[in-house]
């Protein structure tokens, strides 16, 4: 869940096995459930389990899996096996995962839960407060953003401190908002300092249970888990790390962290490539003001060098979406001389079928601006952001224009 004030940071998905592993690990109680990858594993799985009736879950980096058909309930064998058949190797389309969905690749096969109610429990860093925050609400299933939009009055909020950490007054207040009593707010207390622990032992930057159910035996069960890694923690999280799954994510996304860069893959069509995440948002500010839409965020660092700026400019031409390059750059600690040379050695190495426009600001800009002009390339360049913008948002409306025409 987004929301004001609070933030998950840049991260690093688990998938839902994965995620209810580390809570069995802080003794957070969860569904007996067991991974498999083909169907014959399915049915192995279901064996093991006993019973006579299964969830079988795909295991993707997506929400709404339920309302997507990736979630099946399963009362014969028949049954698990054609669940099965039809889930893995298929991409799963949900409403955050986008058009293109996720590719399916294993199940989590759980023995089923018989829900009295649901709730929804969260843990992250609210920036605003410098504050852990926990966050529940007894309408756990739905989607919590629609209830945060719509019934805000349903969110509960309890800030916890680090140097003091969870206290007992404040799992009682959320245990009386959430309408547990007795025995569950003591279940509740130890499910929630479970929480706190994995939020910290993982350097999480989220920890979700949508829903939190209350089984019709008065128990408190995590039916979902979600936790997300920060990706700049991951250096001393190494066994965590190897969790990740590459098919889950952009392959853009992914070859940009081999080279030390900050990408995330947009729906729109101006490619923009920037040094410092403050001036690409106020890049891609500025192109949704002139009429445009960006493609990417592409943050290449402070201290970039002309290597690092071209395998960026390669990661931006790797969008079949873009129509036009923006480069805004501002000369600190990197020289725009040293943009300006990565520049031409991509635009050199890459057939560069979109117009590109430069904008270059600071240490060496006017040295970086001859070196573009004297390249003999098609790269236009412009002495603002807004200039650049402009320029940049009338070459994409052009197609295949040359830049140099766009002035």
């Amino acid at each position: 869940m987004a929301r004001s004030g609070a933030t998950s940071g840049k991260r690093m998905n688990l998938h839902e096995y994965q995620a209810k592993e580390l809570f069995r690990a802080h003794q957070i109680p969860v569904p007996r459930g067991i991974l498999a990858r083909t169907p014959g594993e399915a049915l192995a799985a279901c064996e093991a389990l006993g019973g006579s009736r299964w969830v079988i879950k795909a295991q993707v980096y997506s929400g709404g899996r339920g309302k997507a058909g990736g979630v099946v309930v399963a009362n014969r064998a028949e049954e698990v096996s054609g669940a099965a058949d039809r889930l893995l190797g298929r991409r799963l389309v949900t409403y955050q995962s986008g058009a293109e969905g996720l590719p399916v690749e294993s199940l989590l096969v759980e023995e089923p839960t018989e829900i009295a109610r649901e709730l929804y429990l969260s843990l992250l860093v609210e920036r605003a407060s410098e504050r852990y925050l926990f966050m529940a609400s007894a309408s756990g299933g739905m989607d919590i953003e629609r209830v945060a939009a719509e019934m805000p009055e349903r969110i509960l909020l309890v800030r916890v401190h680090p140097a003091v950490g969870l206290q007992p007054y404040q799992v009682r207040r959320l245990g009386f908002g959430l309408g547990l009593e007795g025995g569950q707010i003591k279940a509740l207390g130890g499910l929630m300092e479970g929480l706190y622990r994995l939020f910290n032992d993982s350097d999480a930057s989220l920890v979700e249970i949508n829903p939190l159910v209350v089984t019709a035996a008065g128990d408190l069960v995590a039916l979902d888990a979600k936790v997300n890694l920060d990706d700049n923690a991951l250096y001393r999280q190494r066994r965590l790390a190897e969790l990740r799954d590459p098919t889950q994510e952009d392959s853009r996304e992914a070859e940009a962290r081999m080279h030390d860069l900050n990408y995330i893959s947009l729906d729109g069509n101006i490619g923009c490539m920037v040094n410092g995440a403050g001036l690409a948002m106020a890049t891609m500010d500025l192109v949704k003001l002139h009429g445009g839409a960006p493609a990417n965020f592409l943050d290449v660092g402070g201290g970039a060098t002309a290597a690092r700026v071209a395998e960026a400019f390669k990661l931006i031409l790797s969008d079949p979406k873009v129509e036009a390059v923006l480069v805004n750059i501002f000369g600190g600690i990197v020289r725009c001389d040293l943009i300006a040379e990565g520049i031409i050695q991509a635009v050199r190495e890459v057939r560069v079928g979109v117009p590109v426009v430069v904008r270059l600001e600071g240490t060496n800009a006017e040295q970086g601006l001859r070196m573009l002009a004297e390249s003999g390339l098609p790269v236009a360049t412009a002495s603002s952001l807004g200039e650049a913008a402009d320029k940049a948002v009338a070459a994409a409306s052009r197609g295949l224009a040359s830049a140099e025409g766009v002035a």
